[in-house]
């Protein structure tokens, strides 16, 4: 996605490239072939859902074609992690490759770990604590129903009067993994109908896949699982600058 002339440019592949993506379970098979990927085209050319897509069906609301609507039915088919992941930005991660972007984001840290380190802020732990729990055996334990972002920023505090930077303190619990976009819904009126645009729900992965399988690669050194990540976007996209690589 670029700027040219004050409007947006979204790259892609013409509607008749055998090789355009055209489902997006099609998009899934290529995310777990490749292990992880941003939404948006970046530095890297070619690593990105964009430029395998046709630029003509963006924010057109057809389900079945529209590569924005792909990534709610994407998130909410937790068959991939979805959420912000590179730069600041959306992407996809594979749950192969999951565990170490865990490992290495979180420095080998579970998010109450961090806390008692002193290495989290308050404004995190408000927000985490609306999404998790601990049992009686000291078991991690999460929320029945699903809470919108929208509700979240009011349980937490967050808002007029209260704390600030919800955006940001959000995005910065999904780049390091202690957050994803498991849904996307939208708001209910006080007649039960829906309106707006689709909000995003936020989970700890954990409470998708299961704490074991999330945090498998805690075995291993975080800088170990970091070079697993960078390796493998050498791998499949040899020609990316080594900077550009570091970035994401």
């Amino acid at each position: 996605m670029a700027v040219e002339d004050g409007q947006w440019i979204m790259r892609g592949l013409d509607w008749n490239d055998p090789y355009r993506i055209r489902s997006w379970q099609e998009l899934v098979n290529w995310i777990n072939e490749v292990g992880f990927l941003p939404l948006f085209a970046n530095e890297i050319e070619g690593f990105s859902a964009e430029e395998h897509v046709s630029p003509d069906f963006w924010w057109t609301g057809i389900r079945e074609e529209d590569p924005w609507e792909w990534r709610e039915i994407i998130a909410a088919s937790h068959q991939v992690a979805y959420g912000k992941f590179f730069c600041q930005k959306a992407g996809f991660i594979s749950l192969e490759w999951l565990p170490y972007f865990v490992n290495y984001r979180r420095g080998g840290y579970d998010f109450d770990s961090r806390w008692e380190d002193g290495l989290a802020n308050r404004r995190e732990k408000l927000i985490m604590d609306m999404l998790t729990g601990t049992d009686d055996d000291g078991d991690m334990t999460f929320p029945d129903d699903q809470i919108l972002s929208t509700q979240l920023k009011k349980k937490a505090g967050f808002g007029k009067g209260g704390e600030k930077n919800f955006p940001g303190i959000i995005t910065g619990l999904q780049m390091q993994t202690y957050l994803v976009i498991s849904d996307f819904h939208r708001r209910v009126n006080k007649r039960g109908e829906e309106y707006g645009m689709p909000v995003s729900v936020l989970l700890p992965p954990e409470a998708i896949w299961g704490y074991e399988r999330v945090t498998s690669a805690y075995t291993e050194p975080p800088e170990k699982s970091r070079q697993r990540i960078t390796d493998r976007i050498r791998e499949v996209f040899p020609n990316a600058a080594d900077d550009a690589v570091e970035r994401l």
